[in-house]
């Protein structure tokens, strides 16, 4: 078995060698947060981007045209750094020992140049201000609160927070003896990397390759799919020429929701104090400097479309920003667990992944207390790292020759990049629980619930509980009810189990307790979006 890849067949030899970038692509990694995926994403979104020599483009996707006629050909993007803005906001909040002298020395500086511009009618303190607005954009801190200044990252709620990754190279500052803030930026590359994708680790671009893979693809192809895997999604839906037009608009729009003047002020922070360091970071025109994103194999445009879906569906919703921002977080994980599952699937050769999932994920309720059913539930967790434990040794894998090189390389795989990173991820956002000990299997909770529900009930609509149920299943494996268990059942040892008929009730009252479930009678109830428009999308 051999994999083909999106947008172009990798030559990269490091890269190549290691197991789960030729399986799922460039790169699912375990060192990149919940928060960090959907940073990395936006930052392609909203960067310049360009394919290849066709010259650079501000849309949030490629155009239908770029996107029918991509070819082998590279995408690349230009973040922006935005050091200013993260020294004035995360110094205070950083280590001690991460404090060179010359971050020091320039964030003194930039509080000058704001005290400086700082205008007052009547009283007021302007250290109080600044110490306020250093307070507001600590407050939008998202990740890596324990890492150097530089290497921390904003929530994603506006554009202005967006930064690529920048690693302190502190070894090196300490024996070059810089003491001057610019000599610094005049020579990033030995003291700034903005190249390592460290924590900013390549998920995210995966996932926008996703979309993109996705969106390529001929309708006949997406209908077809639909026909044989009733996946719930309307004619509208099922068009990737609207689709993507949607999604654009959808892009485009989401930080409209942020205030200008937060997003104004970080820009004026950043740039305006000092407008050498971003100068010197990002360059402009022919001088940008461009990040070269990686590839996403090819046949993941089915969970791709998924993902497509699933990121309209929540941007269309009433929800506000934050809350907005929290479910997309946790839908790009639980992308990623989508991909590494499926994608393991069609590697040991089930026919059964180029359509639906064939693996079940048997979630069992928060509070369980049945044995059989706790069991069931672990089971289908160790059965889905088994699965990527071998599809890391499938037969379209190259691994080296040498048993010792191969068994290095397939450790450092697993423990990364493979099944440690199912369950890891899965831990980080309460789909497996518990955090640590014996005995991990899949719950939900209501956030995770919250995400379902939003992203399966069309907005305008209602759906049955028993359709709910189904096209959960269909879209993302999960079995609750007696029927659906015993479908697990059968995958995990190919015997079927009987099970009482009151195994999903716990969904039931948690749907009813967030305010998602109407009782039409004893026997039938109606699940709705809580998150509704009011629009048909139908």
């Amino acid at each position: 078995m051999s994999f083909s890849y999106f947008p172009y067949s990798p030559d990269e030899t490091k890269a190549m060698k290691n197991p789960a970038i030729q399986l799922y692509g460039n790169r699912l990694f375990s060192d990149q947060t919940v928060s960090e995926l959907l940073v990395e994403f936006l930052l392609v979104v909203f960067s310049p981007k360009q394919i290849g020599e066709s010259g650079v483009f501000d849309l949030a996707l490629p155009s239908p045209s770029q996107i029918t006629e991509w070819n082998n050909e590279r995408l690349e993007y230009a973040p922006k750094a935005r050091l200013n803005l993260k020294l004035f906001s995360f110094l205070g909040a950083s280590r001690l020992d991460s404090r060179h002298q010359t971050h020091r020395a320039h964030h003194e500086a930039l509080l000058t140049q704001l005290q400086e511009r700082i205008n007052i009618a009547g009283g007021g303190d302007k250290e109080d201000i600044i110490r306020t607005i250093e307070n507001l954009f600590l407050g939008f801190q998202g990740a890596g609160s324990g890492r150097t200044w530089c290497a921390q990252s904003f929530l994603p709620v506006s554009s202005g927070f967006l930064a690529g990754e920048s690693i302190w190279k502190e070894t090196k500052a300490r024996n070059a003896n810089i003491e001057n803030w610019f000599d610094l930026i005049e020579n990033r590359s030995s003291f700034f990397d903005m190249s390592q994708h460290l924590f900013l680790a390549r998920g995210g671009e995966l996932l926008y390759l996703q979309v993109c893979n996705a969106l390529r693809q001929p309708q006949d192809q997406i209908v077809e799919w639909c026909d044989k895997v009733d996946l719930g999604l309307s004619q509208n839906e099922q068009d990737p020429t609207w689709l993507h037009t949607e999604l654009e608009k959808a892009l485009n729009g989401l930080m409209e929701y942020c205030p200008d003047t937060l997003t104004d002020l970080a820009e004026f922070v950043d740039s305006r104090l000092d407008s050498e360091t971003p100068e010197q970071t990002d360059g402009s025109g022919e001088q940008r400097r461009f990040v070269a994103a990686g590839w996403c194999n090819a046949d993941s445009w089915r969970e791709g479309y998924l993902f497509a879906v699933d990121l309209l569906r929540l941007m269309k919703t009433n929800l506000d920003v934050v809350d907005r921002i929290y479910l997309l977080e946790s839908a790009c994980a639980m992308q990623v667990l989508r991909t590494l599952a499926m994608q393991s699937l069609r590697a040991a050769g089930d026919n059964l992944g180029q359509n639906g999932p064939s693996y079940r994920f048997a979630v069992s309720a928060p509070e369980e207390k049945r044995p059989v059913l706790r069991r069931l539930s672990h089971h289908s967790v160790k059965k889905v790292e088994k699965g990527i434990f071998q599809a890391l040794r499938s037969s379209g894998i190259q691994l080296p020759e040498d048993e010792t090189g191969r068994n290095k390389i397939l450790k450092q795989a697993d423990k990364a990049y493979g099944s440690k990173l199912f369950v890891g991820l899965a831990k980080r956002i309460g789909f497996v629980v518990p955090k640590r000990g014996a005995g991990a299997r899949f719950i939900l909770n209501e956030h995770l619930l919250r995400l379902l529900v939003v992203t399966t009930v069309p907005l305008g609509g209602r759906l049955t509980f028993d359709t709910f149920k189904a096209l959960l299943e269909q879209r993302h494996g999960l079995v609750f009810d007696a029927n659906g268990l015993d479908r697990a059942s059968q995958w995990l040892s190919g015997k079927g189990i009987y099970l009482p008929a009151d195994t999903d009730r716990w969904l039931q009252d948690m749907l009813e307790a967030a305010g998602f479930l109407i009782h039409l009678s004893d026997s039938c109830a109606l699940i709705h979006n809580p998150a509704d428009t009011g629009k048909d999308d139908k």
